[in-house]
């Protein structure tokens, strides 16, 4: 939390243009979480970060209009239009009941959206094509404002530079071709949509307020009780496929023996031992101690009570590492394991 705040409070002295944080419910939902668990989740973690930059003392309309959301998109494409149009209303009521902003930007949810990875199969994976184009379809009628498409071949490897094209133009057709950009909210009055968002939003609602009972989002976590629920929620999805109740188009249902395998991308070594002589170089070439000053301000900062980013700064100036950065932080922070 205190990177959190501290950042805030430079950005809006230093880039108060600049997009401070992406709170991100991505990596939830590809650990197993619903739809109605990344959008409770996430916003509880919002909660968090924005109640420590108030008990910091920082003023709610100087640093929320700058908050922006990281979500993913998978298969269920009315759930997920529907979970993006209840996120943007439980943001808005949060702020401005919950937090008392008063500058309209401060209650809009701004977010990108990044298509399902774990969605991918490495079974058949060109219809990988096709699951990207519908999520990426459902991310922009839900309102998204920046979008990544995964590549076809990502449960396989790092995608090859075909797979990356055919992803980029998923987002283009869809731009320029659909036709789906040109109105705001377009699935908005419908029956099952908005019934949807209306349910999404409730049950997003009932864990918020769980969670707020149990102490917060960092309380919750601590307690491990975040973790099981994911747990729980990708053990009924692993339940449901190998039943069948759940189909994976070429992995429970419509498989085939005969599949070619499609080019994937190999790591190339020599990349590797170039990027770590650059690496040497760096360090060769920069004055050393130069960079345990500015790190030994890191750690005597992170003690203390000021910013903690301008340290950071001058550090990265004098040629430090991130690593180098992120160590001196953990020596005064430590790291955060799982008690269970």
């Amino acid at each position: 939390m205190r990177l959190i705040t501290d950042l805030f409070a430079y950005c809006n002295a230093r880039i108060p243009r600049w997009n401070t944080i992406s709170i991100s419910g991505y990596h939830m939902r590809e650990a197993g979480a619903t739809a109605v668990q990344e959008v409770a989740f996430t916003l509880s973690d919002a909660i968090a970060y924005v109640q420590a930059a108030l008990d910091a003392g920082l003023a709610i309309d100087d640093f929320a209009p700058r908050v922006s959301f990281f979500f993913a998109c998978h298969m269920n494409f009315f759930e997920e239009v529907a979970k993006f149009r209840a996120a943007r209303r439980l943001w808005a009521r949060i702020m401005t009941e919950r937090f008392g902003a008063k500058d309209p930007r401060s209650a809009m949810l701004r977010f990108h959206t990044q298509t399902g990875g774990a969605t991918l199969t490495a079974q058949q994976p060109e219809n990988n094509v096709v699951r990207t184009a519908l999520e990426a379809l459902a991310a922009v009628l839900g309102g998204t404002q920046s979008l990544h498409t995964n590549s076809f071949d990502e449960a396989l490897s790092l995608p090859t530079e075909r797979a990356v094209k055919i992803a980029l133009r998923t987002q283009q057709i869809l731009a320029h071709e659909s036709g789906v950009i040109d109105t705001v909210d377009p699935l908005g009055g419908s029956y099952f949509v908005e019934s949807l968002t209306n349910d999404v939003e409730q049950r997003a609602w009932q864990y918020i307020e769980k969670i707020d009972g149990m102490g917060g989002a960092v309380a919750a976590i601590e307690a491990g009780w975040i973790q099981d629920e994911i747990h729980e929620s990708a053990f009924r999805i692993q339940q449901a496929v190998e039943s069948g109740d759940r189909v994976v188009v070429g992995v429970n249902r419509y498989a085939s023996d005969d599949e070619v395998p499609p080019e994937i991308q190999r790591i190339d070594e020599a990349g590797v031992e170039a990027q770590k002589g650059r690496l040497r170089s760096l360090r060769a070439a920069r004055n050393q101690g130069t960079v345990d000053e500015a790190l030994r301000q890191v750690g005597e900062t992170a003690r203390g009570t000021a910013n903690v980013l301008y340290p950071m700064k001058e550090s990265l100036r004098a040629g430090a590492t991130l690593g180098e950065v992120s160590d001196a932080l953990r020596e005064v922070f430590g790291e955060y394991h799982p008690s269970r």
